[in-house]
C-alpha cells in the first residue's frame, strides 16, 4: 500500500503547485484564465466602392419612371441633354439613372452595341486623350482609384464606354471626353441588367426628352 500512498502524496503536491501558479498569474493578470478572443472569420467582400453619393439630388437617383419608347426592353438610351440614362423595361416603364456626359465639344450621338463588359477595368487612355492631356498615365490598373470605377461597358469599336466613377459629384454634369459615367453603385446595377450585344442609343444634345416625369 505504500506505493499508492506515495503516488497520492505526489499528486496532491502537484495540484498545490499548479493552484499556486494559477493564483499568482491571475493576480498579475485578471484575464489570464480566459482564452484570448478570436474574431469570427468574415465572408470575403468586394473591394471598396467609392463613387456612391447618397446625398445626390432626387432626380439623379436610380428609379423606375414612366417612359414611352419604341425600343425593345433591354435597350439603353442615353438622354444627353438631360443627363439621364434609361434602361427600357417595357410596358411604358424604364429604369432611370443620373449620368455625367461629355463636356462641350465632346458629345456625340448614334447607335452602338455593348461589345465588352469588364469588372474593375484597367484604364488605358486613348491616343487622342493623351495628345490633349500628356500628363495622363499611359496605363492604370483597375481598382477604387481608377477613373473608370467599378464596371465598364464598351460601346462597339469606339473609344467610348459607359463606366463608373470615383467622383460622384460629376453626375449630372458635362465633364467627360465623351464617355458616359454613373456612380459606382449605379453602374454595378446597370452592368447586372444588360448583356453583350445590348443596343445603346445616344441622343444628340438637341434631342427632346420623351420621358414622362
Amino acid at each position: 500500500m505504500k506505493p499508492i500512498r506515495l503516488a497520492r502524496n505526489a499528486a496532491a503536491i502537484a495540484t498545490m503547485v499548479v493552484a499556486a501558479t494559477l493564483s499568482t498569474a491571475a493576480s498579475a493578470n485578471p484575464f489570464f484564465l480566459f482564452a484570448p478572443f478570436q474574431p469570427l472569420p468574415q465572408a470575403p467582400v468586394e473591394r471598396a466602392m467609392p463613387g456612391t453619393d447618397e446625398q445626390a439630388p432626387a432626380h439623379l437617383r436610380r428609379q423606375v419612371v414612366d417612359y414611352r419608347s419604341h425600343e425593345a426592353p433591354g435597350t439603353v438610351i442615353i438622354d444627353t441633354p438631360n443627363t439621364y440614362l434609361y434602361l427600357v423595361l417595357g410596358n411604358g416603364k424604364a429604369m432611370r439613372y443620373g449620368i455625367g456626359v461629355g463636356r462641350e465639344g465632346f458629345t456625340w450621338s448614334g447607335t452602338q452595341t455593348i461589345s465588352r463588359k469588364a469588372e474593375w477595368p484597367d484604364w488605358t487612355p486613348p491616343a487622342e486623350m493623351i495628345a490633349r492631356q500628356p500628363y495622363l498615365p499611359r496605363h492604370m490598373a483597375g481598382g477604387p482609384g481608377n477613373p473608370l470605377g467599378a464596371r465598364a461597358m464598351y460601346l462597339g469599336n469606339t473609344i467610348y464606354r459607359i463606366h463608373g466613377t470615383n467622383d460622384p459629384s460629376t453626375i449630372g454634369g458635362r465633364v467627360s471626353s465623351g464617355c458616359i459615367r454613373l456612380t459606382n453603385e449605379d453602374v454595378v446595377d446597370l452592368y447586372s441588367r444588360v448583356n453583350i450585344g445590348s443596343k445603346v442609343v445616344v441622343l444628340p444634345m438637341n434631342a427632346r426628352s420623351v420621358a414622362v416625369h
